[in-house]
């Protein structure tokens, strides 16, 4: 984010108003013709002079310090160049009109003046100069730092009783000291994009150079990057978790005191973090399909061409196709035979089941009393005269169902013990013959006396 003059500032504090529309900007930027036109020797001399500045303490430069110093970079970039004291006369008003240095004296064109590098100067200057990529230590030093401040700003959210107190100690650590964190982390975000793009442009000379003695470097590069960026987006889904639960107590506490400056403030810090959280999972899926398509081309190309005997040949013969061009031929295949007739598809029709009514009308039966049965046939049987249990059961089984008859013989001989005046207890305890029934069963045979009455 920059200001109006260039000024790098912080993601929320610099950041333009709401009411401000993208196409109401652009269209002021288009009608003040806002443009940046810097040469190799002019950078050079901007970032002379902010060195300077910084080593020496020194807020502003006379006429005659920008003078030598300009001569001093000529001599470095444009050795020989003719009369370099008028050069730097048009390269000082060339920097003015472009809003990089300003004069800060009042004397108009009475005497000399001095002179100051702008914001703008000095943010171009520092995107130079900085070595700000972010890092595993820099990124737990600055989350660290930041959740300390959310939390001391929580802590001052429940304390805060009127809106003095609120804009105090809640809205302006979280627009100045939040806001400057949150930028630094993502200035450093900034330089970790530009350290992967020269680790891309370095895994490209490398393979345009070495071949296929770079493949072990290139696959450093890539392993270091991948697990740089691993490290880096644990720790931001980690973090920003947290610092989403502290925003969210904050803004919830502002809300519950009816302050719409803290809410405000809070939802936009809570959109900056959000912003950081995306940045992390956006970078990991772009930098895998980098990662996937330098591995493809390592494995598919230089390791099976070595040499580059194949791909030279295919340059070679690419260059000379309009001397001796080449074509792709392709034979004719006759299609095949089928050994027996097609036959059209018969569309069998789906299965059906006629409609029937599956409730049913209940039916009178005679009712069926199996027990009841027994009894009175055994009891028929006795006083037709049968004498043993063998013989009640020969003239009774075959009056019942087959199904039955193995269950029926024990019921029968229960029903002849209760029924039957039978032998004593002594008798029964002797042992007896077992008798043949029907076809296919047996039964231990004892004497059966006639019926037994009370």
């Amino acid at each position: 984010m920059s200001d109006a003059s260039g000024r790098p500032g912080s993601a929320i504090e610099g950041a333009a108003p709401a009411s401000a529309e993208p196409s109401r900007v652009i269209a002021s930027l288009a009608r003040d013709q806002v443009n940046l036109d810097l040469k190799t020797v002019d950078l050079c001399f901007l970032a002379g002079l902010y060195l300077k500045a910084d080593k020496a303490a020194l807020t502003s430069f006379e006429e005659d310090v920008l003078i030598d110093m300009f001569e001093q970079v000529c001599d470095v970039v444009e050795p020989g160049a003719d009369n370099p004291r008028k050069r730097a006369t048009h390269a000082i008003q060339r920097l003015r009109d472009q809003r990089m240095l300003a004069r800060v004296d009042g004397a108009g064109i009475v005497r000399a003046g001095d002179y100051a590098l702008t914001t703008l100067a000095a943010a171009v200057v520092q995107y130079f100069l900085a070595d700000e990529a972010l890092t595993r230590e820099s990124l737990t030093l600055l989350t660290g730092t930041l959740s300390a401040q959310l939390a001391e700003v929580l802590a001052a959210a429940r304390k805060a009783t009127d809106p003095e107190s609120w804009r105090i100690k809640v809205s302006g650590p979280l627009r100045v000291t939040v806001s400057e964190l949150v930028s630094g982390i993502e200035r450093r975000q900034r330089g970790l994009d530009a350290q992967q793009e020269e680790v891309q442009a370095e895994i490209a000379t490398l393979l345009q150079a070495d071949w296929f003695s770079a493949l072990e470097r290139c696959q450093l590069l890539l392993d270091t990057t991948t697990s740089t960026l691993n490290e880096l987006n644990a720790i931001l889904l980690r973090d920003t978790n947290q610092f989403q639960a502290l925003l969210q107590d904050i803004q919830a506490i502002a809300e519950a005191a009816e302050n719409a400056e803290a809410v405000e403030t809070v939802q936009r810090v809570i959109e900056h973090v959000d912003r950081i959280a995306a940045w992390g999972s956006v970078r990991q899926q772009a930098w895998s399909e980098y990662y996937q398509y330098v591995h493809r081309y390592l494995r598919d190309v230089v390791r099976l061409d070595p040499d580059r005997a194949l791909s030279q040949r295919l340059r070679d013969q690419a260059a000379g196709w309009p001397s001796s061009p080449f074509y792709l031929l392709v034979a004719h295949a006759p299609a095949m035979r089928l050994l027996r007739g097609l036959e059209a598809r018969v569309e069998r029709p789906p299965v059906e089941r006629p409609l029937t009514e599956r409730e049913a009308e209940p039916e009178w039966v005679e009712p069926e009393n199996v027990h009841a049965d027994i009894e009175a046939l055994v009891l028929q049987v006795i006083d037709d005269g049968a004498a043993t249990l063998a013989e009640v059961s020969e003239r009774v089984l075959p009056k019942l169902p087959e199904s039955l008859h193995y269950a029926a013989a024990g019921r029968i001989a229960d029903a002849a013990l209760r029924l039957a005046r039978v032998p004593s207890e002594h008798e029964r305890t002797r042992e007896r013959p077992w008798a043949p029934v029907l076809t296919r069963l047996e039964v231990e045979d004892w004497s059966v006396d006639g019926r037994d009455t009370p």
